[in-house]
């Protein structure tokens, strides 16, 4: 089956990285999966000419509302996958919610990844409730087998055993939602106490004004004139570049503790204190690091399995096989 896929696909965001993975899945099935950026198709009537000229017999978007508004009444069957945007902003706006309702309408199923969007959703649009399904996003690393964690510490700037340290690892795209700014003091301080504690923050320069801010508060090491390293520090916290996603999920692997910061959680200075608490604890007792991890990798295995994904989005794409409109 031929199949039109509308997505954001901004770089460096969580929408195309799942667009990417269910393309994937649809792929490996045997269909032909014609992914688009939504914001490049400017009106329904260019949606329609691209099914024409495509040859397009079903559809999907991930967003109910950027994505499945250009899907009705093309005389095609699709799906929807629900975006965090469409729940948590879109449903507040009056026009926006009634244009995703009548999406709901028209589309064969819905897919929300946790049990909570499911709610909102029904709540919202009581008329979708019996095609809304859930299904967790997904998870599969692929560490690159030759990455060298050595080599990684002393890009971070970092010139001692790596048999001492404890590296915290923050991911994210330099964007002010994600405020990787918010752990920078905390780690200072914890690293003037405890020398072998680092906070590396790893992730592409998505916003230049912001970016800027960032290289300001972690300050450029001393030497960076003669330093091969493009690293830039202050105590105890390192700033790097984007990496491979094979190398980063390596660095993954290999360091002490993953964190993450996003002004979206709305957390509090108690919070931040608490964190450095309970960091400093997993530092020092060897037993709550192996139960977390082993709780983790059950976890994800349990809720989030690349596996299960891949045949939900299977299943369900079959159901619009033999169902195009005329």
């Amino acid at each position: 089956m031929r199949l039109l896929f509308l997505a954001v696909l901004r770089r460096h965001t969580g929408n195309a990285v799942t667009a990417e993975r269910v393309r994937d899945h649809l792929e490996a099935a045997g269909h032909v999966c014609l992914l688009k950026d939504a914001f490049d198709l400017e009106s329904s009537s260019e949606v329609a000419h691209l099914i024409r000229a495509e040859n397009l017999e079903a559809a999907l978007a991930l967003h109910l509302y950027r994505g499945g508004r250009l899907l009705q009444g093309h005389g095609i069957p699709f799906g929807i996958i629900f975006g965090g945007t469409d729940l948590n902003e879109d449903v507040k706006q009056r026009e926006k919610n009634e244009v995703m309702g009548r999406v709901l309408g028209e589309a064969r199923f819905a897919v929300a990844f946790t049990e909570s969007m499911k709610e909102t959703a029904q709540t919202q649009w009581p008329h979708a409730r019996d095609k809304i399904y859930i299904q967790s996003q997904g998870v599969m690393t692929v560490p690159n087998a030759a990455f060298n964690w050595n080599t990684f510490l002393h890009r971070s700037g970092i010139n001692q055993s790596a048999d001492n340290l404890h590296i915290f690892l923050l991911v994210c795209g330099l964007r002010h939602v994600k405020d990787p700014l918010y752990l920078v003091d905390a780690f200072s301080e914890w690293h003037r106490e405890e020398p072998n504690v680092y906070m590396v923050i790893v992730g592409p320069e998505v916003d230049p004004l912001f970016t800027r801010e960032v290289k300001a508060k972690v300050k450029r090491c001393p030497a960076a004139e003669s330093c091969p390293c493009s690293c830039f520090r202050t105590a105890g916290v390192r700033l790097l570049g984007e990496m491979p996603q094979g190398d980063l999920h390596a660095a993954l692997r290999n360091c002490f503790a993953v964190v993450n910061s996003s002004m979206s959680e709305g957390m509090s200075a108690a919070i931040l204190e608490d964190f450095v608490q309970l960091a400093k604890r997993l530092v020092r007792e060897p037993a709550l690091e192996k139960e977390l991890v082993a709780n983790g990798r059950e976890y994800v295995r349990r809720y989030h399995s690349w596996q299960a994904e891949r045949d939900t989005y299977q299943n369900l794409v079959r159901t619009l096989e033999g169902s195009t409109g005329e």
